[in-house]
């Protein structure tokens, strides 16, 4: 059986979603301050529309996070999704400077 690995604009688009009702904010509001229309928010939080990374920096400025972490947290998901680890560097109390970091210095993805 192949592995069917879930569409980027679908994990994005569920990141978005999720920020936003964890604040408690409507979609007007939050397309409001990204600049976007309400219809397009909706369909790019269904993960129907495929967001220029403009219009993902604006949405993510309106929801309070950077790029980086909408970033980040797909590829959390995408790594659980092909049952790999992701460890979270920056929650560890000091580096070890013997052990690789991931080139955004953030996250090392180990295989399970």
């Amino acid at each position: 059986m192949t592995h069917v690995e879930p569409l980027l604009r679908r994990l994005v688009g569920a990141i978005l979603r999720t920020r936003r009702e964890e604040q408690g904010r409507t979609l007007r509001d939050v397309a409001t301050d990204a600049r976007v229309s309400l219809a397009y928010l909706s369909e790019v939080e269904r993960g129907r529309k495929e967001a220029s990374s403009e219009v993902l920096v604006a949405i993510c400025r309106a929801l309070g996070m950077r790029l980086v972490d909408l970033v980040g947290a797909a590829h959390a998901q995408l790594a659980e999704a092909e049952g790999r680890i992701v460890v979270d560097l920056t929650a560890a109390p000091a580096p070890d400077l013997a052990r690789p970091v991931h080139a955004a210095g953030t996250a090392l993805l180990l295989a399970a």
